[in-house]
């Protein structure tokens, strides 16, 4: 007999805060079914996402770069006051928090006016040897407070929060255009947590490989599988589960690169048995093993400290702090550490007085760590926000606006095209800034000359596929089912430059259900594909 307990529903408090984390979108239920993207997995307690490489991916892997990125998640809303303490303006720091203050005495100073609390001090030997920087007041103009919507504009980096795709995902839909046909052999991105965010995700696509969690991850680096085939109940429920599982391993498809790169890769040093820490031996070991992807993200959450700060925030920075400085140990011993940069992100800052349960609400700005040897120097970017102007409620104003940053990370780090930068960054041009490293261009094509352009638009009842051919050229166009299964050519001839409309169902001659396809278009030695739905 088969049978499976379900869990009891949980009750939840009415607060507006508690009804904002008891939202669950659309988004984040199919990825965590793995019904989207390249697939998305709970390990052991976390989320991993491996993205199926695209555009931005082909360029970085086909250049002579080497470098790594490694965005850190610090998911919730960290205190940068407290992480960053502004000793220049100690008084009216310590009057705004009168219980939940660094004193003076627990501060070490990186220079005379700004220091770290003394259990941040693993990270000193990464300031004194000109591996760390921090950007001050990083923000944007008219910043959401809601975690929700506070983490999709940091991911979409559109600050109306309507744009549905993420930087780097955008980048990579450009990067791979048979990205659905024709995947790269590795993934483009590791995602580690952070289920539903944004920042992989391109028009249709999810570009990351993610996982709930490491122990998630360890279990298919070591195994090379998501789900142990062994044995199932002899019952319909039973060949409905041994169906599901066959087909999640195989929608896993970098599974065997990962689990090769796994055990390549060795750790030199004992990483804390702590959430980040686990996160970055993994990635560390991926990075040693070969694995190629250039893009990881690793989540630390914990940072929503409404209430009882002073031990939570310590412990969050523990393990920030000694997680990031053990990554980089580990890296240097196989010389990889000057290809690595690392840098943190949260949705955004606290405000500056506490509140009446020795925590803080949500703010606006908040300092960005950058850490890695490319940095060459440490210091400090940009101007910290005035203390004691802010709005009236507590929120500092964002002196340094995190599109720059982005800008800067994709142009002198992962030494992408300025156009192509400009482009994943929804058409807005963002001043660069000097973050301690640049690139000498490495031979990145530049996509935008001559670009062959496509997109669906769907009206009430039809799918028309919109083209721009940049020349004359023969363009063959096809559609798929979503099985990979041939069902049509839509074109096959000469097209003279300019835009040209096919509507889908008349140019098929037999009746198409409703659901998901893909069309490829071959123009000259290029192919793109896509999905589409017909309605």
């Amino acid at each position: 007999m088969c049978d499976h307990n379900s869990n009891e529903d949980k009750k939840f408090g009415t607060s507006a805060h508690d009804q904002e984390h008891k939202k669950w979108n659309r988004r984040s239920f199919l990825q965590a079914l793995g019904l989207s993207g390249a697939g998305t997995m709970m390990l052991g307690g976390m989320p991993l996402s491996a993205s199926s490489n695209s555009k931005l991916a082909a360029a970085i892997s086909n250049s002579e770069s080497d470098r790594v990125l490694v965005i850190i998640r610090l998911k919730g809303g960290n205190d940068g006051l407290n992480t960053i303490v502004p000793i220049y303006d100690y008084d009216t720091y310590a009057i705004q928090r009168p219980s939940i203050k660094h004193n003076l005495n627990e501060i070490t100073p990186l220079t005379p006016d700004f220091g770290i609390p003394n259990y941040m001090n693993d990270l000193l030997n990464l300031w004194d040897n000109g591996a760390m920087k921090v950007v001050h007041g990083v923000g944007y103009e008219n910043p959401s407070q809601s975690h929700f919507a506070g983490s999709d504009v940091w991911a979409s980096t559109d600050p109306t929060n309507t744009t549905q795709s993420g930087w780097l995902g955008r980048h990579f839909e450009e990067l791979y255009p048979e990205y659905l046909l024709n995947p790269p052999v590795i993934p483009a991105a590791v995602q580690i947590g952070s289920i539903g965010n944004l920042i992989f995700d391109g028009a249709s696509n999810n570009y990351a490989f993610s996982v709930a969690n490491p122990d998630q991850l360890v279990s298919i680096a070591q195994n090379g599988t998501v789900h142990d085939m062994s044995s199932f109940p002899e019952c319909i429920y039973g060949e409905q589960l041994e169906f599901m599982r066959g087909t999640t391993n195989t929608t896993y498809q970098y599974a065997g690169t990962i689990h090769d790169a796994y055990t390549q890769g060795t750790n030199s040093f004992s990483y804390m048995d702590s959430d980040l820490g686990q996160q970055l031996s993994i990635v560390a070991k991926l990075i040693k093993g070969n694995l190629g992807t250039k893009v990881y993200m690793v989540s630390l959450d914990g940072f929503d400290t409404h209430a009882n700060q002073v031990d939570d925030h310590r412990d969050l920075m523990i393990d920030l702090s000694n997680s990031i400085k053990t990554f980089y140990e580990d890296l240097a011993q196989a010389g990889f550490d000057d290809k690595v940069l690392s840098m943190t992100i949260s949705e955004f800052g606290r405000r500056i007085y506490e509140n009446g349960s020795n925590g803080t609400d949500h703010g606006k700005a908040a300092p960005l760590m950058l850490f890695g040897p490319a940095i060459q120097g440490n210091g400090f970017i940009s101007q910290h926000p005035d203390l004691t102007n802010n709005d009236g409620e507590g929120n500092l104003d964002y002196t340094q606006d995190f599109r720059e940053i982005y800008a800067s990370i994709m142009q002198e780090w992962l030494c992408i095209d300025s156009d192509l930068v400009d482009e994943a960054l929804l058409n807005t041009t963002h001043a660069r800034i000097d973050l301690g490293f640049n690139c000498s261009t490495l031979g990145v094509e530049d996509f935008n000359k001559n670009r062959f352009k496509h997109y669906v638009l769907y009206t009430d009842n039809d799918s028309v596929l919109k083209i721009k051919n940049p020349y004359t050229q023969h363009t063959v166009i096809k559609l798929y089912d979503i099985m990979g299964r041939d069902i049509a050519t839509l074109k096959n001839e000469m097209l003279f430059a300019g835009e040209h409309s096919i509507n889908i169902k008349n140019a098929v001659s037999t009746k198409l259900n409703v659901g998901q396809y893909i069309y490829r278009i071959s123009v000259g030695n290029q192919n793109f594909s896509k999905s589409l739905i017909i309605r």
